[in-house]
């Protein structure tokens, strides 16, 4: 077999009897001590404190020019070099120039011991002038401190230029995530291929998935300005483009933030009305009433505060976080730009599915209906406040601030709900003709041409009911009753999307099964603290197993390559936590024996040594 075979060339040294015959002409000759012989001290630190004490080695004068004996062994100038010597690694300074790296003035190696003395260091030998190297090299140098002080003997700061401490920077740019390393495309035979609404193929899920959970742990850019610290809320990162590109609520100026909560590490969406006064503590009232709704197509609030962290007086909401979430208008009414043929692109919105069209309807529908069965009003529906958090996925944001901000007005809760039906109209007009003003002026009239020829009847019967008000009458409970053939496909669409992330979650079931096997691997092969010991020496069982893990990470094919088969692990792992009956030849590192067992013997020897 490929995975047994014998390597082809063998690690054991040949023994022979020396050839007595040689050229004499090529044995090195032997190195003799020798009182004329120059000691090796004085040409590596200048001086040799054993001179006056017995060293036999000559001294030169301080006045005479140093010699540097060559050894005999040593290649001459010009002669061909030898491997070990081609081989050998080449210290190259990083400098701006070619100039100050090779040159007559160029000064002596350093050496970790040149700072235990301070002789005036000696003139240096011509050097062959070094390889420029590539300015992204990649090998760098580091020194202590007492080495660079001996660097000042040697180096003049106007002379040379030395760029090896750039200085630490205190900021790390992290780079961004290759989900495509984690999740690799699955083949399309592999594929389930049903059109699911609401969720993507399962490679666009991975990787979605992915991508929101790198969202979630990114850092915020250095030089926002924002507070350290919010009413236990820290690593503030803004959300929205800020400047004259904010985005006003009501009168207000607002930003989205998000921030970690330091008591579960849970991020969350805050939302800011800059200077804002708080007059009565009883407008926090309304928050407390939103924040006991659930529902699959609001976003959460969870606590309201004030706070003058922003040098100012301003009114913070903290809503659920939902990463990678987009806004109606930056989904469908923002203008997008590509690229091609390396030239940005506007690329034009385009014109909603009706089926898409429809799912939003019914879903900002029963979020409405939600609200009102509360004896509340959403008063937020605006398409710079519903976000898209998945595939045809709503929710409408910002809910509750209204009612903080205009806690002193008298409040009619039926007239607040007939404007949220009001409001629902004009953006259902906005997201069928792709123009936020739809409603406004003389573009009510074009707009419903518009969209009865784009649409189906039924959407423009509905967008009729939501605007008109010459029936005082009119409820969202009426409206579920014009709508009601359309609720049916909604919710077979969301009973699909659950099935299938049935399916995508049993296909992950299996997962923690194989990490605990790994882990007992990890825990019981060749532990050092039972290195010594008899008991827990690598014979039987423990042997056994390791022998089972150099057949299922370890093998080799016959070209002496490690087999990287991913396949052949989970198939190994999934037997063995089975406990097959399925045989297996485990073949020892030395290839002298080999052991022919099962994988429910190789699974009983796994659980006796764990335990």
């Amino acid at each position: 077999m490929a995975f047994f075979s014998r390597p082809q060339s063998s690690a054991a040294i040949r023994i022979v009897n020396p050839n007595t015959t040689q050229d004499d002409s090529k044995q090195v000759p032997t190195r003799k001590d020798s009182v004329q012989r120059q000691c090796r001290n004085v040409a590596i630190y200048g001086s040799c404190k054993y001179q006056d004490k017995g060293c036999v080695y000559s001294h030169p004068s301080s006045s005479e020019e140093p010699r540097f004996e060559t050894r005999s062994d040593s290649p001459a100038i010009g002669s061909p070099l030898t491997a070990r010597a081609v081989n050998a690694p080449v210290f190259v300074p990083k400098s701006s120039s070619a100039a100050n790296i090779a040159g007559p003035a160029s000064p002596p190696p350093l050496t970790a011991r040149s700072s235990l003395t301070s002789p005036s260091p000696p003139s240096p030998s011509p050097q062959p002038a070094y390889q420029d190297f590539p300015a992204d090299d990649s090998y760098e140098y580091h020194y202590n401190g007492e080495m660079m002080n001996s660097m000042g003997e040697f180096y003049d700061d106007q002379q040379y230029d030395v760029p090896y401490y750039p200085g630490t920077t205190d900021v790390f740019i992290r780079e961004p995530l290759n989900y495509h390393l984690y999740t690799t495309t699955i083949p399309p035979a592999f594929l389930h291929h049903t059109d699911s609404h609401f969720i993507p193929s399962s490679s666009e899920l991975r990787q979605i998935l992915q991508m929101q959970s790198e969202i979630v742990h990114s850092g915020p850019p250095p030089g926002l300005g924002l507070p350290e610290e919010l009413q236990g809320y820290h690593t503030l990162l803004p959300l929205e483009a800020g400047g004259p590109e904010r985005r006003k609520f009501g009168s207000w100026y607002s930003t989205v933030y998000r921030a970690i909560n330091s008591t579960d590490g849970v991020p969350y969406a805050l939302r800011r009305i800059e200077n804002y006064r708080l007059m009565h503590q009883a407008a926090f009232n309304p928050i407390e009433a939103w924040s006991r709704i659930r529902h699959p197509n609001i976003v959460s609030i969870i606590e309201a505060f004030t706070t003058r962290a922003f040098n100012d007086s301003s009114l913070v909401v903290a809503y659920a976080y939902h990463p990678g979430a987009k806004t109606l208008y930056d989904t469908h009414f923002k203008t997008q730009t590509t690229t091609f043929n390396r030239a940005l692109q506007a690329v034009q919105p385009q014109p909603i599915s009706e089926r898409t069209l429809w799912s939003y309807i019914i879903q900002i529908a029963s979020a409405i209906r939600r609200v009102h069965e509360a004896g509340m009003a959403v008063r937020m529906i605006d398409i710079s406040k519903i976000i898209v958090t998945g595939k045809n996925r709503l929710r409408i944001g910002s809910c509750g601030i209204f009612d903080v901000l205009v806690y002193d007005t008298p409040q009619d809760v039926h007239m607040q709900q007939l404007e949220d039906l009001t409001m629902f109209g004009r953006l259902l007009m906005a997201l069928c003709c792709i123009n936020p003003s739809a409603y406004a002026g003389g573009h009510f009239q074009k707009s419903l041409e518009m969209i009865a020829r784009q649409y189906s009847a039924d959407v423009k019967n509905a967008a009729i009911f939501l605007i008109s008000k010459n029936n005082p009458h009119r409820n969202i409970t009426h409206f579920f009753e014009i709508i009601n053939s359309r609720v049916i496909a909604e919710m077979d669409d969301a009973l699909h999307a659950t099935d299938y992330l049935e399916g995508e979650l049993m296909g992950e079931l299996e997962n923690a099964r194989l990490v605990r096997l790994l882990c007992k691997f990890g825990f019981i092969n060749e532990r050092p603290e039972f290195a010594r010991d008899p008991r827990w020496s690598e014979t039987g069982d423990r042997y056994l197993i390791k022998l089972f893990r150099d057949y299922v990470f370890h093998q080799m094919d016959e070209h002496g390559n490690p087999v990287t088969n991913l396949a052949h692990v989970l198939t190994c792992l999934n037997k063995l936590d089975a406990g097959s009956e399925e045989k297996v030849m485990l073949v020892a590192r030395d290839e002298q024996s080999c052991l022919v067992v099962s994988y429910r013997e190789i699974k009983s020897c796994v659980d006796a040594a764990f335990k």
